[in-house]
């Protein structure tokens, strides 16, 4: 009993992200890195935040823009980012490939830095997201010191243009 208890949960899960990434929603969304959580060359302590806002232009498919803040805390640096990015949900399950570009200033340091991404989007509700996400960022500027991997927490809003058909 408690499989097909389980196996219905996962179903109606599926269906509720169905329509969260459809055609035509936008996105809001802000995470947060570091908080060592993830590691280059260079840095000990770093803590950032972003803040992103996209659009579906196709289902499951997302574009999106975004700006950010990163303090590190060994060389005590701030750098500032700006990107633009995209998302794949794959079969609306939540789950995420997302590939970025960014980039990043500090004084006397200035990097564009491409970006990969795989995450998921576990619903709080209908249109809250939480987006637990591994990134690799990778530095043009010097590979061993500005490269980085990490581990990224955010939370999202998905705005409708209309209410969904299942919820009406």
């Amino acid at each position: 009993m408690k499989k097909i208890a389980m196996l219905l949960v996962a179903f109606v899960m599926t269906l509720s992200a169905n329509a969260q990434f459809e055609q035509g929603k936008y996105y809001v969304g802000a995470s947060l890195t570091g908080l060592d959580m993830n590691y280059n060359g260079l840095s000990e302590f770093s803590f950032g935040v972003n803040a992103k806002a996209g659009y579906f232009v196709a289902d499951n498919l997302m574009l999106y823009g975004q700006v950010g803040y990163q303090h590190i805390g060994s060389p005590n640096t701030n750098i500032f980012n700006l990107g633009a990015g995209g998302r794949y949900y794959i079969v609306q399950n939540g789950i995420f490939l997302g590939a970025n570009a960014q980039f990043k200033h500090a004084s006397g340091y200035n990097d564009l830095m491409p970006g990969v991404e795989i995450g998921y989007a576990f619903f709080i509700n209908r249109t809250v997201t939480i987006e637990p996400a591994i990134y690799y960022e990778q530095s043009f500027k010097n590979h061993s010191d500005y490269s980085t991997v990490g581990l990224r927490i955010g939370i999202g809003i998905n705005l409708f243009n209309d209410t969904p058909e299942y919820f009406r």
